[in-house]
Parts: C-alpha cells; sequence; structure tokens
C-alpha cells in the first residue's frame, strides 16, 4: 500500500546536486572527524596500524556504498535504508533497522552538541582566558546551539544545506591549514618513516580500530533521506554515494601520518590528553591557532549536528506518515514544507539528553566517546540490513543479477563479522551502552509484533516511496 500522497506536504523535486551532496558530507563532519578520531585509533594501533585500519575501513564503506548506490537508483524514499529495507524484506526487518538508524543519527547528534560545548569552551582555555572547562558552559552552549539548530531545520532543507555546506568548507578551510603548519614543525623535529610504519597492538585491538575508523564514514547515507526532495534523485544521491566516503577517505589519511607526526614528538600529558592536537599546538607556544582548531572543529561539528537531525527527522516522519510511530510527527509546516513537529519533537531528545547527561557529573570527553560509539552501533546495524536488502530489492523487480549477490554476500560477511565481534567485545568489557542498543532493538520487535497483531494494517504500509506525479512528468504531445 503506498498512497500519492503519503509524503505530501514536503518540497518535491527541488533540491539541486549541491545540497544533497551537502547533506552527507556534513554528516560526516570531516573536519571534526579528521582532528579527532585518527587520533582515537593512534592511540590504539600507532601510526601504522591506523593507517591500515583505515585503510580496511575504507574498503568496508566502500563495499556498503556500492549496496546502496542500485537501490538508491531505482527508488526515491525519505525514509533512506529504513524504506529500502521495508521493499526488500519486509516490515518485521525494516522498523528495527529504522530504530538502528534513529539512534545512529541521535546518537551522533547528542555527541555533535557535546563536541560544540566542549571545543568553544576549549577556545577560552587555549587563549589563556581560563584554567579549565566549566560543565555550566559546555551545557549552555549545547542549549544555545541546539535551539539554533532547531530554528534552521524549521527554515527549510535548502537554509539548513547552505549553512552546513557553508560551515564544512570553512572548517576544512582551517583544518588544512593547520595540518600543514604541524606536518612542517613535524618533520623538522625528527625522523617521519618509523612513525608511520609502527605497529602496535594485536588482531583483536586492529578488528576494533578498523570499527572505530568506520564511525568516522557514518553519514555517508543520509543523502537517501532526501531523495523524495530531490530533483534528480536517482542520479544525485547514487553519485553522492559514491563520492563522499572516497573524499573522506583521502582527507582521514592524508590527516592522520600528521597527528600521528605530532603526538609522537610532544610530551606525555599532552599525548594522553582529549584533545591532544590542541595539545601539541599550546605546547608549541601557538594557542592561537589551538583556538582557531577549537573553532573549526566545534563549527564542524555543528554542521554534523544539522545534517544529522535532518535525516533523524525525515526517518521519523517517514514512519509516522506510515503510521508506526505518533502520526502527529508526521505534520508539516504550511509555508516552510518541512517536518516541523518531527523536527521539534526531535531535537528536544537530542538537546536534553547530553545536558543530562553532563548535568550527572560524566566528564564531556568520556560523553563524547560514549555517544560516537552508540551511534556507530546504530549505522552499523542499519548498514548490514541495507546490505542484505540490496540483491532481495533488485530480485522483487526483476533486475537482480549474480554481481550484486556475490557483492552483498561479501559486504554481508566483513560487516556482520566486525559488527558481532565488536558487540561481543563491548559486552564483555561491560560497555552497557551497546546492551542499551540491543536492548531498544528488542523494544523495536516487540513492538512490531504488537502492530501485527493489533494493527496489521499499519504494518501492511510500511515501505512508502515517493511515486511519479503528474507533475514531473513532460508537458508535450505524446508521440503516436
Amino acid at each position: 500500500m503506498n498512497s500519492p500522497d503519503s509524503v505530501l506536504g514536503l518540497s518535491r523535486r527541488r533540491l539541486s546536486f549541491v545540497p544533497v551532496f551537502a547533506q552527507s558530507v556534513a554528516a560526516i563532519a570531516p573536519a571534526g572527524t579528521a582532528a579527532v578520531t585518527p587520533g582515537l585509533v593512534i592511540a590504539t594501533s600507532a601510526g601504522g596500524g591506523a593507517l591500515a585500519a583505515f585503510a580496511a575501513a575504507t574498503v568496508v564503506v566502500l563495499l556498503v556504498s556500492a549496496c546502496l548506490r542500485p537501490m538508491a537508483r531505482r527508488m526515491a524514499s525519505i525514509g533512506g535504508i529504513y524504506s529500502y529495507t521495508a521493499r526488500a524484506l519486509g516490515p518485521y526487518v525494516a522498523i528495527p533497522t529504522g530504530w538502528s538508524a534513529i539512534i545512529g543519527y541521535g546518537a551522533v547528534g547528542m555527541a555533535s552538541l557535546v563536541a560544540v560545548g566542549t571545543y568553544l569552551t576549549h577556545m577560552a582555555v587555549s587563549l589563556g582566558a581560563t584554567d579549565g572547562s566549566p560543565t555550566t558552559a559546555i551545557v549552555a552552549l549545547v542549549v544555545v546551539a541546539a535551539v539554533v539548530a532547531v530554528l534552521v531545520l524549521i527554515r527549510g532543507i535548502r537554509i539548513s544545506a547552505g549553512v552546513t555546506l557553508a560551515v564544512e568548507c570553512v572548517s576544512l578551510g582551517i583544518g588544512i591549514a593547520i595540518f600543514a603548519w604541524l606536518w612542517a614543525d613535524a618533520r623538522s623535529s625528527g625522523p617521519v618513516e618509523p612513525v608511520l610504519t609502527e605497529w602496535a597492538g594485536d588482531n583483536r585491538e586492529f578488528a576494533l580500530s578498523v570499527v572505530v575508523a568506520i564511525s568516522a564514514f557514518v553519514g555517508f547515507e543520509s543523502s537517501t533521506t532526501l531523495s523524495g526532495e530531490a530533483r534528480r534523485p536517482f542520479v544525485s544521491v547514487p553519485r553522492t554515494i559514491r563520492w563522499t566516503p572516497v573524499a573522506a577517505a583521502l582527507i582521514y589519511l592524508a590527516a592522520l601520518p600528521v597527528q600521528a607526526l605530532a603526538v609522537a614528538n610532544a610530551p606525555p600529558d599532552v599525548r594522553d590528553s582529549s584533545t591532544p592536537l590542541v595539545g601539541v599546538l599550546i605546547h608549541d607556544g601557538t594557542p592561537l591557532l589551538a583556538a582557531v582548531l577549537d573553532l573549526g572543529i566545534a563549527a564542524s561539528f555543528f554542521a554534523c549536528l544539522l545534517a544529522s537531525v535532518n535525516a533523524l527527522i525525515r526517518v521519523v516522519f517517514c514512519m509516522a506518515r506510515e503510521g508506526v510511530a505518533p502520526r502527529r510527527l508526521g505534520a508539516t509546516h504550511p509555508r516552510y514544507r518541512t517536518p516541523t513537529t518531527a523536527a521539534v519533537a526531535t531535537m528536544v531528545v537530542v538537546g536534553i539528553t547530553p545536558v543530562v547527561v553532563l548535568a550527572l557529573g560524566v566528564a564531556p570527553d568520556s560523553a563524547l566517546r560514549a555517544l560516537l560509539t552508540l551511534s556507530a552501533c546504530g549505522y552499523l546495524g542499519s548498514y548490514l540490513a541495507a546490505c542484505v536488502s540490496a540483491p532481495a530489492l533488485l530480485r522483487r523487480i526483476g533486475e537482480s543479477t549474480p554481481g550484486v549477490w556475490l557483492l552483498s554476500a561479501v559486504a554481508t560477511l566483513v560487516l556482520g563479522s566486525l559488527v558481532v565481534y565488536s558487540l561481543y567485545s563491548g559486552l564483555r568489557a561491560q560497555n552497557w551502552l551497546l546492551a542499551g542498543y540491543l536492548a531498544a532493538l528488542a523494544v523495536a520487535v516487540a513492538t512490531t509484533l504488537a502492530l501485527r497483531v493489533r494493527a496489521p494494517h499499519r504494518l501492511a504500509a510500511v515501505g512508502i516511496y515517493d511515486q511519479t506525479q503528474d507533475s514531473d512528468l513532460l508537458r508535450a504531445v505524446t508521440f503516436r
């Protein structure tokens, strides 16, 4: 069941390629991620191991991208992976997949808020205005950033896409300039090759390093949630899915050696800090550069917040229109044509959660790490479903090929192994966030079974997508 008005109220076929591409780029937040995630991998696997981990992560993400593109070429839906899975595997798999995607988008939005507050307060520390980062200041900045974000999201996807692209471009420019300075300084301080070939840890730690490296790419698929609003969705969305991970990989593989060299030449207290790159700049006597880097990272994560919540509210909106989420969340603004109710409701949750976490005494860097871990779980769960869905969806429309089945099998095996091992290692280490993620999926399954008993017609509506309408056809006399 798929009614023509299932996505009525949104601006159809209005977005050019640039806003669609900006959505995926900002969701990855390459400028902020390049300054944060490589350091986490280097701490576990050292320079050579970190390079190998990011190379392996790039291969895994490209496999997922290759599975997504055939579906994106054939189906436009604001639900993204959730809707692909619904059409391929049915509602019983799709609803838990949708919950997993919501957890991924929501958790990375929360982490972005924490990062914005943390790095903006670090600016004051870098400039010597204060000796520490008080939690009250971080909480205040989190609240301000959340309010600004919801106003931008309500105003419209074109505004939010323009803001995210501009902010990310400026942040990337700042990052590239500072990385170039760090590279020149690090090369003059000692030999380069030993640092970049050093390998630490064992095979188990390397597997976890690959998972952490994959978390630097998550969000590249978020442009699929704009396919109902894109002008040429079957061109712009697959193209974005193809090239965004490639561009991100080039940025990370260029930034990682710089960080490895800079941190290797730094004193132990700098290497062990939550912001080693900033610490390196302060230690080298360039606090102004440290403050500029803080600003660039904070701006990049703010763009990530906008893009992640953009995708989140569209998945929620899609579920609401299908009846598997409260229908009020499917309302749109009469003027701006945006999912206003879903935007406000989700931003309340995304904004309040980090405030509560910080108010309970959790350190900002610990909160950031925990929320990024939770988001990685959500993304990887939805990616795994996407890899399985690709050949099933193509088979349903009679376009399946042996190559798609082989691609799906390889991607599912590799990604599935990483997901299972990560969950096993996390639960063994008593990471209760992973247990919470599994519990959320269990609730999603229970909700789906309850709908089967109490409202089977709602399950039948799962999988709505943007159908061709009269306005999409050429206004010309047909050939006879």
